[in-house]
């Protein structure tokens, strides 16, 4: 494992860091497959993005790299905290632009994966980037989707206006203010959980069950002016050509974004694996749902990676 820093060349003079891990056996001189892995949203490297990160390494033969997204965690950017979806999807390019320079990675087999917000922008990022060549999700969220639709598919996109009209006068309430105005991307309290599946996110976050310093579970509010109409899946019945592995807890809440990632891919080659029992959280850290993802993870970035 290597900690690194690099510089994302987007334009926001942001400085990534980023863990690498690396196979066992591991040897400088050949080049391998890498798969460029990203935390949910208010999530960090650290957490479930670095665990999927090292088993993958471990049990795949991969060459993989957790991240701290722009403004999040120990990369830089001001203002801290901001979940603007665009940049997180270009951050994975940035990690790839880091990769290609890595004497030890095959450019020409690159793979993107992540857990919830993360496995959208993922998903985003592989319609934009054709260096991209195969795509892995778990509990995929598509963040546009659940801040319009709820975390059921419950509410019409229409009806998710006034989240507009927040992020709106957020951001002028924020003009010439040295803090932000800030909202939570999991529940900050335990009372303020919708569900047990979200109290679960809450417990997350919040707990000694991964809380982390870094993560601390609220976005800026002015990201809302671009989420809302943000779709992570956009052309993808059109661009979204790559290999694709689609990961979901059986009684996940979220599923339904999994299975319309699925269902608008114009890949051939698309595929789900279901969880038992799983819901969305528990697949981000509960070692036998954990083990059971990446043990089709692995094989499916083995032939799609070969």
């Amino acid at each position: 494992m290597s900690q690194v820093t690099f510089q994302n060349l987007n334009g926001q003079g942001v400085t990534m860091a980023a863990v690498i891990n690396f196979p066992a056996g591991f040897d400088e001189s050949r080049k391998y497959p890498s798969i460029v892995v990203s935390h949910p949203g208010g999530g960090v490297k650290e957490q479930t993005a670095g665990l999927y990160a090292r088993k993958l390494a471990e049990s795949g033969g991969f060459i993989t790299i957790a991240y701290d997204a722009s403004y999040q965690g120990e990369s830089t950017g001001l203002p801290r905290q901001l979940e603007n979806p665009y940049v997180r999807t270009e951050d994975i390019s940035a990690v790839i632009d880091y990769l290609t320079t890595l004497p030890y990675v095959d450019a020409d087999r690159i793979g993107a994966m992540g857990i919830c917000a993360g496995a959208g922008y993922s998903a985003n990022a592989a319609i934009n980037d054709r260096r991209i060549k195969a795509l892995g999700t778990v509990s995929a969220v598509n963040i546009g989707q659940m801040f319009r639709n709820g975390w059921e598919n419950t509410v019409k996109d229409a009806d998710a206006v006034g989240y507009i009209d927040f992020g709106s006068q957020a951001r002028t309430a924020d003009a010439g203010k040295a803090e932000l105005a800030t909202l939570p991307l999991a529940p900050m309290r335990e009372e303020d959980a919708p569900n047990a599946e979200l109290r679960e996110a809450w417990e997350y976050y919040h707990t000694p069950r991964c809380e982390h310093p870094n993560a601390p579970g609220f976005m800026t509010a002015r990201s809302l002016t671009q989420i809302i109409t943000y779709d992570a899946y956009n052309k993808a019945e059109a661009f979204l050509t790559q290999p694709i592995l689609a990961v979901a807890g059986s009684v996940a809440g979220s599923k339904w974004m999994s299975d319309d990632l699925l269902a608008r891919a114009a890949s051939q080659d698309k595929q789900m694996h279901v969880v038992e029992g799983a819901n969305h959280m528990s697949l981000y850290d509960v070692p036998k749902f954990v083990d059971e993802a990446v043990s089709k993870l692995a094989p499916f970035f083995q032939v799609a990676l070969k």
